[in-house]
């Protein structure tokens, strides 16, 4: 029964997870590699900045003059039959005779005609100059909102990426508890077949071997699961299992300290705000422009040829060959237009108003995020430090505890629970390892840190 119950079991685990040999192994490095040059997030915050740097162009900025070419061809021909009633002429003999018909038989008449034109603003209220300066802070603010989804993505990365890591050191450890198990059950096996031992102790360890065989199962397809979750992330094939560095180092506790001391100024919503205010300075500025005048330059070449047929008065051919050059200046004043300017030079003051006070509500809530980041990664590390004390503890008193067994002191359910405790108690550090490396994480990103680290 016991060594069925034995094979039983390990031909589960075989069927289940004989692939562990094929995956690969994937650093933090090659993740973060893969997530900025993969990520769908990543990749249309990427391909916003494009569009935002086309934007602030001198092409967009209306800085430069506009020219426009026109050239036309135009073909006729005429077949036409000229009468003159009631007209005569005198002939050769002197007398007079009706004048005949007059017929014209492929008049053909061309024109051409190309010319090119200019138009310059020398001065519009300097509208354009605000709006060129607002494209250029528009850009900024595009490539800080590609930082924040870049960090954000980068956040959720190391979740799932420390999710994997995590259930990896766990599967070690109930690998570990199940050949403890394995190694209880045969020694009360032999035990009981030389009579040392009664039967409880062997249903115990059989009982104890499918309960652990039972956790590593689950524990590895939740490890399958979360492997797929990370190749979502990376826009990897769903095929492809990495195994990951389980490898925790944390930021040094004074070059933390002084993030901290910056961190404010270097919040990416913090930066987000300041470009928005200086963003609704620069329109109200640009509406202002609408109380001055505007003034252009002007400027035009053009030729044109025309070849008339032969009528029935002018029997040659007239060509009339022209070239004309003009330049010419426009001044413009819009006195008033109904309101409408003014309106909207009072609505951007009330914008740009509406954004300083966002400003002093997203500096509160920095400040806030800030200390409670700060305050969750000291407990989480705190947390940490005192679950490896807690693993020590565990397993000297597993140690202990299994030496009393092998000695008859302690019963198989005693050593059960110790077995138990130090399970709980390494899974547990595990847990409170990547909780306070997250922690530390959420609290650079706050710092605008989380892309200067190593990771």
């Amino acid at each position: 029964m016991q060594k069925r119950i034995i094979r039983c079991v390990l031909f589960a685990l075989f069927l289940c997870f004989g692939v562990t040999a094929q995956e690969q192994r994937l650093s933090k490095e090659g993740a973060v590699a893969m997530m900025l040059e993969r990520n769908f997030g990543v990749r249309i915050a990427q391909n916003n900045v494009k569009v935002a740097e086309n934007n602030k162009s001198i092409l967009n900025s209306g800085f430069l003059p506009t020219v426009t070419a026109n050239a036309n061809a135009n073909y006729q021909r005429d077949d036409s039959t000229f009468e003159f009633p009631g007209q005569f002429i005198t002939d050769e003999n002197g007398n007079q005779v009706p004048r005949p018909d007059t017929e014209l038989y492929k008049a053909e008449a061309q024109r051409y005609g190309a010319g090119i034109s200019s138009n310059y603003i020398l001065f519009d209220g300097l509208g354009r100059l605000y709006d060129y300066k607002r494209l250029k802070e528009e850009y900024n603010l595009t490539e800080l909102q590609a930082r924040e989804t870049i960090e954000t993505t980068m956040l959720q990365l190391f979740t799932v990426y420390f999710e994997v890591a995590r259930l990896t050191e766990n599967i070690a450890v109930l690998k570990e508890t199940y050949d403890n198990t394995q190694n209880r059950l045969q020694r009360a096996g032999y035990s009981f077949e030389y009579g040392q031992t009664n039967k409880l102790d062997v249903l115990n360890a059989e009982v104890d071997l499918v309960n652990d065989s039972i956790n590593l199962i689950n524990e590895k397809q939740l490890l399958r699961n979360t492997q797929r979750d990370l190749n979502v992330l990376l826009n990897e094939d769903l095929s492809q299992l990495y195994n990951v560095d389980t490898t925790i180092v944390f930021t040094n506790p004074i070059i933390l300290e002084e993030f901290l001391e910056v961190g404010e100024q270097n919040n990416i919503r913090m930066l987000q705000a300041e470009k928005n205010i200086t963003i609704n300075d620069y329109i109200l500025k640009s509406g202002k422009s609408v109380l001055l005048p505007t003034v252009g330059l002007t400027g035009f070449y053009g030729w044109n040829l025309n070849q008339n047929a032969p009528g029935a008065f002018f029997p040659g051919v007239n060509v009339n060959n022209t070239r004309n050059f003009g330049l010419g200046a426009t001044l413009t004043w819009n006195i008033f237009d109904g309101g409408n300017g003014i309106t909207q030079i009072k609505n951007a003051k009330v914008l740009l108003d509406s954004q300083e006070i966002l400003e002093q509500q997203i500096k509160q809530e920095v400040r806030r995020d800030i200390a409670n980041a700060e305050g969750n990664y000291k407990n989480r590390l705190q947390i940490y430090r005192l679950q490896e004390q807690n693993v020590s503890t565990a397993t000297v008193n597993y140690t202990r505890s299994n030496e009393q067994y092998k000695l008859g002191q302690i019963t198989s359910v005693e050593l059960r629970q110790a077995q138990l405790n130090l399970l709980n108690a390494k899974t547990s550090k595990n847990l409170a390892k990547y909780n306070a490396k997250l922690a530390e994480l959420q609290l650079l990103q706050l710092t605008g840190q989380l892309l200067n680290v190593a990771l």
